[in-house]
């Protein structure tokens, strides 16, 4: 038996949006969900990440945006400097991944996938650039007399790799430089590095400067006197 046409008001109740109409034949029409489409497509979002990174998109210049951050580390640290009190210790903390070294390389690699042993492999070759802002705040905390410190999330176990990698891009000496220990594993990141951030304060140092690519680089407590978030859409920590 043949089914009965549905009408025009009953096409446009199922959200069947007209393509045209001719009085010929049955106009073409077309399905959606306005909110579903609101969300953008991952494939396009790597390319805006490509994009951003590369400085030729309209969504901004990733080198450029890091600078401007680093420019206003810089300009607190050295005012903090200037006023600092008589036998008070101060510290800077410096994540390492997307705010000290970039991973730009292995994360096209894996097309913005995280993978631990692929990130692993990569930590191992000691090869990540340094970000040229971070040097040169790491380089205005030496000439002041700010004891660096440097917290990742990586592992104990890339402590040899790590070193040779700060070293290699400029970053010669350092107070500590903090991993995350096997007993951590499982913990957070942000309640690993407000963990760190305590024993640093209690060796009695002030931290007055905190830099980071996440959010969970600087929320909790100990807070720095001044937080720095640098640009990440690559990925996020908790």
């Amino acid at each position: 038996m043949k089914k009965p046409a549905l009408s025009f008001a009953a096409i446009l109740l199922l959200g069947l949006a007209p393509l045209g109409l001719n009085a010929q034949q049955p106009a073409a029409r077309v399905s959606s969900l306005a909110p579903a489409e609101r969300i953008a497509n991952l494939d396009t979002l790597k390319a805006q990440l490509r994009q951003y990174h590369a400085c030729t998109c309209t969504c901004g210049c990733y080198a450029k945006d890091l600078d401007v951050q680093a420019d206003r580390a810089i300009a607190f640290l050295r005012v903090r400097a200037a006023h600092r009190r008589p036998q008070e210790k101060l510290a800077l903390v410096l994540d390492i991944d997307e705010t000290t070294l970039s991973n730009y390389e292995e994360m096209t690699k894996t097309d913005f996938a995280y993978d631990s042993k692929v990130f692993s492999a990569w930590a191992a070759t000691a090869r990540a650039p340094a970000i040229p802002g971070t040097l040169r705040l790491y380089r205005e905390a030496q000439r002041l007399g700010v004891s660096v410190f440097f917290l990742t999330g990586r592992a104990e176990a890339q402590r040899a790799a790590t070193e040779q990698n700060l070293r290699s891009q400029g970053f010669q000496s350092w107070q500590q430089l903090i991993l995350r220990p096997p007993a951590q594993a499982t913990a957070t990141a942000l309640a690993y590095k407000s963990a760190a951030r305590a024993a640093i304060q209690a060796q009695g140092y002030r931290i007055v400067l905190n830099v980071g690519d996440q959010w969970s680089d600087l929320r909790g407590q100990p807070l720095a006197e001044f937080s720095v978030k640098y640009p990440d859409p690559f990925y996020f920590i908790q």
